[in-house]
């Protein structure tokens, strides 16, 4: 049995995520907290196995119990937030600060809110639920920061010797900020990365990853250059494909596995034209996003990374590449950077 802690100031809100948990027999509601003051006691007192969590709530906000949830008593947190670019950011503060999972509250005049996602959300927690609590932590503190006035590589007019396809999910904006921060300047590469995440989610992500990092990262626009010391961020409801000319493109072609961005089509077209100078990167994550297109990319000749198991939030799409035999190498997260970097000059 899944113990589920929720925490709203909504009464609305409560209501709607304990009516929708109830239909599940796994998962069992222990407590609903109305802030953050409360919800700290609850999970001192509960021991919950999962939380849903508001942000914003009076007397104590839901960053502020976040942080101290995961220092104190880390447990998995499913943060609760909006589309809203405002949403986005706070959002992308809390998967920094240890949240292992987000849902988005897209129609609060539904019966639950949710818009007809009701069974993500149930699907989540049970994700959430399996999740070590040993890995729960906050961003790293010893991360490669821009200095101010720091001379940062810009886009080069000079095509790409090698480009790194990265693909992550659950787990992978903590897996990202660990990774591309600690990729040299001079990285002999192109970087482009899907993250599965929804439209504005993933332009917070992009400029935050620049903010700390030494190369340049950006979220994609369609027709972007794939330029050497340049990470591109697919956007959130966009397919990304590298294509002739080291250009990207964007489209809205239907999902695949219920994802858009997808990895498999970002691998895919890399594999079609630049197969044997690629280097891809499978990351922490739910499902087997990524196997395809990362065999497509072995054919061609390409080094297949996989992250290794006790690193992962969720170990999912990296062992589908590793269980298909896809993996070249199967590394710790603090070692990706490292080895890509070695691989890139080679």
């Amino acid at each position: 049995m899944i113990r589920l802690l929720i925490v709203d100031d909504s009464a609305f809100a409560r209501f709607s995520i304990s009516r929708l948990v109830a239909s599940d027999p796994e998962i069992e509601i222990v407590g609903l907290a109305k802030d953050g003051i409360q919800a700290l006691e609850m999970v001192r007192d509960l021991h919950p196995d999962v939380i849903t969590l508001d942000i914003e709530m009076p007397r104590m906000n839901g960053l502020d119990a976040l942080a101290k949830i995961t220092a104190e008593n880390p447990t998995p947190v499913i943060v609760v937030s909006s589309l809203a670019s405002e949403g986005s950011e706070t959002t992308i503060k809390a998967l920094e600060l240890g949240a292992v999972d987000f849902f988005l509250k897209t129609n609060p005049s539904c019966p639950t809110g949710y818009h007809g996602a009701e069974n993500r959300l149930l699907d989540k927690i049970r994700m959430a639920a399996g999740i070590e609590k040993g890995k729960i932590r906050p961003l790293p503190r010893n991360l490669v920061v821009k200095s101010p006035g720091k001379i940062v590589k810009g886009p080069q007019d000079a095509s790409p010797r090698k480009i790194v396809a990265i693909a992550s999910s659950t787990g992978g904006p903590g897996a990202l900020y660990e990774l591309i921060p600690h990729l040299p300047q001079d990285l002999q590469a192109a970087v482009l990365i899907v993250q599965h995440m929804p439209p504005a989610f993933t332009r917070s992500l992009a400029e935050r990853l620049n903010d700390l990092s030494a190369v340049s990262v950006k979220e994609a626009q369609d027709g972007d250059q794939i330029v050497e010391g340049r990470v591109l961020v697919a956007p959130g409801g966009f397919h990304m494909t590298a294509e002739k000319e080291f250009r990207v493109k964007l489209n809205k072609d239907p999902p695949i596995l219920g994802l858009r961005p997808a990895a498999d089509i970002m691998f895919s077209s890399v594999a079609r034209f630049y197969g044997k100078n690629t280097i891809c990167v499978v990351l922490t994550g739910m499902g087997s996003d990524g196997t395809i297109g990362a065999g497509k990319l072995k054919e061609g000749g390409a080094y297949v990374v996989a992250q290794d198991e006790a690193s992962c939030v969720v170990y999912g799409m990296p062992r589908s590449v590793v269980d298909a035999g896809l993996a070249n190498e199967v590394l710790p997260l603090t070692d990706i950077a490292g080895q890509l970097g070695k691989l890139c000059s080679r």
